[in-house]
């Protein structure tokens, strides 16, 4: 197998746990150079990367011509910049969601990397989460009949304001829309495709916040509601995912386990039970046919974050196609502006490319 090296900008909660540990573990992949600063991140890079060099110049890694893919876990407001930069240095790359602030930017990153025939993905890890994967098992089964509402939650808890974080800072590209609801957004194309149209509600609900910290965007399709809801004020867990379909219904608690897993970093990921959840966790199927009524748990899905980067892997290899296009990311950016606008005018927008 090819041996891809990666560089990999940035190495604070993004690049520690999102990034770092899955590219280490994908065969054909190595890390060959961090960039980070903070000393207590340096510290831990050096302890569970020994073979990779520590460096503080972003430009050291965009510009080491030994380097074939560049990782950017950096501060959304830096995706274009570094994604553009690493591009024309004739890199693959691979940007930390939101692909970009803005679908126009989206649009020349996308441009650039045809002209210069590199593999350009966003980290959309959430196709990969046990629950969607589960999700996507009970829609294939059919035993829903034809759905008619999807609804899907990524909420928390924080009622204070976190110190010295630019996701606090209210600028463009921060807020739950961005962060949280890419992930829902990209979700809701994997299913269902693009929108007929787009209505959505935006509010910042803690004392003293700068950011949007609570949304509900509904997008509308032909016969199926699709709405998306994220906040920060959420105590009591609600559902992650409620289904509704002509013959039953299907309802699911819980987050993916995979994200602490990470974090703890006690765990390899070639562990055979690796992304599994408790059966405490598992959803709710109630539905009928023919012979009756049926209330079922359904074991949930093994999660695999690791298959984001095989594919990325295989990709640039040329022996597969790209799972996340950077086509489908600048539709969910698309989807965010819409949004944006839908709040602000206060009515449902069609949804346009452009």
């Amino acid at each position: 197998m090819k041996n891809i090296k990666v560089g990999l900008i940035g190495y604070g909660m993004g690049g520690r746990v999102f990034h770092a540990p899955l590219i280490d573990h994908v065969q054909g992949l190595g890390l060959v150079k961090i960039r980070e600063t903070r000393e207590e991140n340096i510290k831990i890079a050096k302890s569970r990367y020994p073979q990779a060099k520590i460096v503080s110049n972003t430009l050291d890694i965009i510009n080491d011509p030994e380097i074939d893919l560049v990782v950017l876990a950096v501060p959304n407001s830096a995706h274009y910049s570094l994604a553009h930069a690493s591009l024309l240095a004739g890199k693959h790359v691979v940007v930390e969601k939101p692909f970009t602030v803005t679908s126009a930017e989206a649009d020349e990153l996308i441009k650039l990397g045809e002209e210069k025939q590199k593999v350009l993905s966003v980290y959309q890890n959430r196709r990969w989460d046990s629950d969607f994967l589960t999700v996507k098992k009970v829609l294939e089964s059919g035993k829903l009949g034809r759905l008619v509402e999807f609804e899907s939650h990524f909420d928390r808890f924080r009622n204070f304001i976190k110190p010295d974080t630019w996701k606090e800072e209210g600028s463009l590209g921060t807020g739950l829309l961005y962060d949280l609801g890419s992930h829902l957004i990209d979700q809701a194309q994997v299913l269902f495709g693009l929108p007929d149209a787009i209505t959505c509600f935006m509010n910042i609900q803690r004392d003293n916040s700068y950011i949007i910290d609570n949304f509900e965007l509904i997008l509308h399709y032909a016969s199926i509601k699709v709405t998306i809801k994220s906040g920060m004020l959420v105590k009591e867990p609600l559902p992650k995912y409620i289904l509704l379909g002509t013959k039953g219904s299907f309802v699911k608690y819980g987050l993916d386990v995979q994200e602490a897993t990470l974090d703890e970093a006690k765990k390899s990921l070639a562990d055979q039970d690796w992304g599994k959840e408790s059966e405490s966790q598992w959803g709710t199927i109630n539905y009928q046919d023919e012979q009756g009524d049926y209330r079922e748990v359904v074991e949930s899905e093994n999660g695999n974050y690791a298959t984001y980067y095989e594919n990325i892997y295989q990709a640039i290899a040329g022996k597969s196609e790209l799972q996340v296009t950077p086509q489908q990311a600048r539709n969910t950016i698309r989807i965010i502006e819409l949004a944006m606008q839908s709040n602000e005018e206060r009515r449902t927008i069609h949804y346009q490319p452009r």
